[in-house]
């Protein structure tokens, strides 16, 4: 409804008035509790300090909306947190204030149910403003810590006025809309990412991740994570940062689904890095990492804090997270014991000994292409059959790949590629002994010391030479 009294009848003013006059002082200066049958308007209308939380109600129409069975929580701003947000967004008053920003900022104070302040545990709730990424409702975190704040900029100074069709907690600031910098600064459990974030004075990531033009997924790690976390390979601590952040896509937990997805960290060439994302129980991340906390919305972006800290990944971290190279990773380790794939495959930097040196490109075969062998040979065989899927010293991906024999791998034998491939193949591969009909079905998956392509058949090398 529009303006308050073009909906009221002359009764209803009359019964406004009776309450104002009920909520007056008594004679010792206490005010008096608000009549029980009044709803969350009438309580406002007859609150000096809410006035200008009225006259925005009516700017934006919403009076109608709070008037309504609900039952709701307002967070409810005083006319001096009013005055504070006008001046801190550059605008004379609130008819500046443009009716879609102040329809989405009074509805980021309401949130559905009733919940007194005994109710509320630090945490996050979902509000009733669709100003979130995708038009999805924003995320409020609640901190009971120390009395009740929201989101860090608003504090309850009145707690649990109750009306008829829900409860008015008077606040002392405008819960403006939260883009992903506010929604971490806020929560006191992300104040060690937060710090890593801004350490020695960077706002690189401050400044990416408040872009209103960009959509962000962020993996943000616990404090405790943090704590745990020694960075055991040296890695800078900025790309590690920007390995937990997907640009571009707001991805919510009911979305994900078992796949890669392309962070914001890269390797030494300046490619993105992959990160496998398992939701087979939970969401895990590259097998290390785990949502605790999922879809806490921000204008921008969702954020999922998560139990570890994201490290680099080597090939040999993609190989162990995902389940589909279960067998692989069986093959590369308990089944060739005197030869240490694990450890060469790890390998970030060059000058070992035996000339085994990254980055390294991996043509890895899925279980099924395991599967389709008559017997796993034994591991004179195996070491050779695995050794076929590398080449050493070169990160390969898909856009490097062209028609003809790619550079020998690490077994000697060249494999050849043919562009593009039939089928559901990307590209269709002649193993070193000649077999056709083996297809790459998955390319780049990214780490720090090179990439995997994921093949539907196991390679065999020439073993007449």
């Amino acid at each position: 409804m529009k303006f308050f009294s073009k909906i009221f009848t002359l009764s209803a003013l009359v019964l406004a008035f009776s309450f104002i006059i009920s909520c007056s002082d008594d004679d010792d200066g206490n005010e008096m509790e608000p009549m029980a049958d009044s709803n969350i308007v009438d309580l406002a209308l007859a609150t000096d300090d809410l006035s200008s939380l009225v006259a925005a109600l009516q700017r934006a129409d919403l009076v109608s909306a709070l008037q309504a069975d609900g039952p709701f929580t307002v967070f409810a701003p005083t006319n001096d947190a009013f005055t504070a947000f006008l001046a801190a967004n550059n605008f004379a008053s609130l008819e500046d204030v443009p009716v879609d920003l102040l329809t989405d900022v009074l509805l980021n104070h309401v949130v559905s149910g009733e919940n007194l302040s005994t109710g509320l545990s630090t945490g996050y709730i979902s509000s009733l403003s669709t100003a979130g990424v995708g038009g999805n409702n924003l995320s409020l975190f609640i901190d009971t810590s120390s009395g009740v704040s929201i989101n860090g900029v608003a504090t309850v100074t009145t707690p649990d006025v109750e009306a008829s069709n829900g409860v008015v907690h008077i606040v002392n600031g405008v819960i403006g809309l939260p883009n992903i910098v506010d929604h971490a600064v806020a929560n006191g459990d992300l104040s060690e990412l937060v710090g890593a974030l801004t350490a020695g004075g960077n706002t690189t990531f401050t400044d990416l991740l408040s872009d209103a033009g960009t959509d962000f997924t962020v993996f943000a790690p616990v404090n405790a994570a943090f704590t745990a976390f020694t960075n055991p390979n040296g890695n800078d601590i900025n790309n590690v940062l920007s390995n937990h952040v997907i640009a571009g896509t707001a991805a919510f937990a009911a979305s994900l689904s078992n796949s890669y997805a392309s962070t914001a960290g890269t390797n030494a060439d300046g490619d993105n890095l992959s990160l496998y994302i398992n939701a087979d129980s939970g969401v895990t991340l590259n097998g290390i990492s785990t949502v605790a906390a999922a879809d806490i919305v921000a204008t921008n972006g969702v954020i999922h804090a998560v139990d570890a800290v994201i490290d680099i990944p080597t090939v040999v971290s993609f190989a162990v997270a995902d389940p589909n190279f279960s067998t692989l990773v069986s093959a590369l380790t308990e089944l060739t014991p005197a030869t240490d794939f694990a450890g060469i495959l790890s390998r970030t930097e060059g000058g070992n000994m035996d000339d085994i040196n990254p980055d390294f490109t991996v043509f890895a075969p899925t279980n099924d292409a395991f599967a389709a062998l008559a017997a796993i040979p034994d591991e004179p065989v195996l070491t050779q059959i695995l050794l076929h899927h590398v080449i050493g010293g070169a990160n390969v991906r898909s856009g490097d790949l062209t028609d003809g024999i790619s550079p020998a791998t690490l077994e000697g034998d060249a494999i050849t590629i043919n562009l593009p491939g039939t089928g559901d193949n990307i590209a269709d591969v002649t193993d070193g002994a000649g077999n056709t009909g083996i297809g790459i079905t998955a390319v780049d998956v990214q780490a720090a010391n090179g990439v995997i392509h994921v093949l539907n058949t196991v390679l065999l090398p020439d073993t007449t030479n």
